[in-house]
């Protein structure tokens, strides 16, 4: 027998299998003796109350032996096959898509603007520690995408898309812990992904795929509304019948491309605002509500938001633990995000604080049409540049500072290793942004008390929450409406929103790939 049931355990046993196992048999009125084994669905923290609980949803076998799914995946060798596809970009969706493929006998030839990821350590240091940007390779562009280097949080609500616990596994597979299937949160870490997406590649590759780095599509080759091929780095052409487009909410000269091919595209909705740091320990008090975390609970993370008059400001990204990144992806700007590595052990907790934006905000850009989000996504960048002194140093202001539109006159210690400029914010920040976070953070202290606090503060700009253009694609076939063979994905065609939700975005524009190829 298998009964399904919950269990509460406290942090001090949560790691103690004996005890959860004891705690099995009197929540069920049964002998210790006759439970053969616990498998746990799915572990939460619940700390509503003013001591934390660890939540464990698990089948317990009773009298009966453990059953375990084979959650490996058959993945053909494409070396001889005779169809192929394309996939522009090597991101989760990208990588996803190119798997997906292997299951079902295609052969995915990526092309990678960036660089591998030994290499894109390299261009990492140098934007980190000496300001400079490479336009190709960065926090943003190279094997793995945006998402190798921010934090590798797999937590999503996308599970209408599809089979969210098939893309958890298929990570375990490639070397996560197995932990990510169970936690409620589920958190890989920027130092463990590197060597999983590397996996992922050599995988790929085993069986008769392609991945090409530095090698950036310049240009399609398109004839009567059909994509027949790509330009790469302005000298190769590459013949194909269908590509996957799945470059990430960065690439902007892709849109820029999109447009000059008469391939339609659209502006959408987004967020912007600031990158917010505390010290951990105090976001730990708030959470946990205790002076002193217990060592079996992770470094506590937060979800806030709140509307503000006619715009929703919320908490996003949030990574507990963790560092303050330099994210810009050209000179001349400065972009924010934030990673934590699997142990979560910074003394620091950062997130993004941001507000929504519409069209109502880019009205002064109307002329720009379609790209008018871009342009003032661009602007703020840009402002952000000159107040850090026209380099990768962040302008910063206490939070209290900023809700009282004062100066700081100094700063907190920061996890950010370019470093701060103290900046008046609350003037240099567009009104837009500005007013409705001053207004925010008033709101939300009354929801966590010690939140608006001297010892946080604020960094510009976190402008890269989600992609201001959308590439528009049919429902049923997932093809650009007016493009045959072109397959845009993940979160710079407007339809992800992070890891998980970008990897199931690649993998149903493949399958719907794989079906417009069976036809053709």
């Amino acid at each position: 027998m298998i009964k399904n049931t919950e269990l509460v355990i406290p942090p001090d046993f949560i790691l103690n299998n004996e005890f959860i196992h004891k705690t099995a048999a009197q929540k069920l009125g049964v002998s210790e003796n006759d439970i053969t084994g616990i498998k746990q669905i799915r572990r939460s923290i619940d700390a509503r109350s003013k001591t934390p609980i660890f939540r464990i949803n698990a089948d317990v076998y009773i009298n009966e032996s453990l059953i375990f799914e084979d959650q490996n995946i058959e993945y053909k060798n494409v070396s001889q096959s005779k169809k192929k596809a394309a996939i522009i970009g090597f991101g989760p969706a990208g990588m996803f898509a190119a798997l997906k493929f292997l299951e079902e006998g295609i052969k995915p030839v990526i092309f990678e603007r960036g660089s591998d990821i030994q290499a894109r350590r390299r261009d990492l240091k140098a934007i980190q520690q000496f300001g400079i940007v490479n336009p190709e390779s960065n926090y943003c562009f190279g094997e793995g995408g945006a998402g190798t280097y921010s934090d590798g949080k797999l937590y999503t609500r996308s599970n209408k898309r599809g089979d969210i616990k098939k893309i958890l596994n298929i990570f375990v597979n490639f070397g996560a812990s197995a932990d990510i299937l169970i936690d409620a949160h589920p958190h890989i870490g920027s130092n463990k992904l590197p060597d999983i997406v590397k996996a992922i590649r050599e995988k790929i590759i085993e069986l008769g795929g392609e991945v090409r780095f530095n090698a950036k599509v310049t240009d399609f080759i398109i004839s009567s509304g059909k994509i027949n091929g790509l330009v790469i780095n302005d000298t190769e052409e590459f013949l194909t019948d269908a590509a996957i487009l799945a470059t990430g909410h960065s690439a902007r000269d892709i849109f820029y491309l999109l447009k000059k091919n008469d391939i339609y595209i659209e502006a959408k909705p987004f967020a912007m605002g600031v990158r917010i740091e505390h010290p951990q320990e105090l976001i730990d008090k708030i959470q946990y509500h205790s002076p002193i975390r217990n060592e079996n609970l992770p470094a506590a993370s937060y979800n806030l938001n709140c509307q503000v008059g006619d715009k929703g400001v919320f908490s996003f990204c949030m990574c507990p633990g963790g560092m303050i990144v330099p994210a810009s992806t050209s000179p001349g700007e400065l972009v924010l995000n934030g990673m934590s590595v699997s142990r979560r052990d910074s003394p620091f907790a950062n997130s993004g604080f941001v507000v929504e934006v519409n069209q109502n905000d880019w009205k002064k850009f109307a002329a720009h049409n379609e790209f008018a989000g871009l342009e003032l996504q661009k602007e703020l960048e840009a402002i952000a540049f000159k107040l850090g002194g026209n380099s990768q140093k962040a302008p910063a202001q206490r939070i209290t500072d900023f809700v009282n539109s004062k100066q700081s006159a100094s700063l907190p210690k920061t996890s950010y290793i370019p470093g701060v400029v103290s900046v008046p914010l609350h003037n240099e920040l567009p009104a837009y942004i500005a007013e409705k976070l001053q207004k925010a953070f008033v709101i939300l202290e009354k929801q966590k008390r010690g939140y608006l606090t001297e010892d946080g503060q604020i960094l510009a700009c976190e402008s890269r929450t989600s992609s201001p253009i959308r590439v528009p694609r049919s429902r049923d076939t997932f093809m650009h409406e007016q493009t045959e063979g072109l397959f845009p994905a993940g979160e710079g065609a407007g339809y992800a929103g992070g890891i998980v939700s970008a990897a199931i975005d690649g993998e149903n524009c493949a399958a719907a790939c794989v079906n417009y190829l069976g036809k053709n």
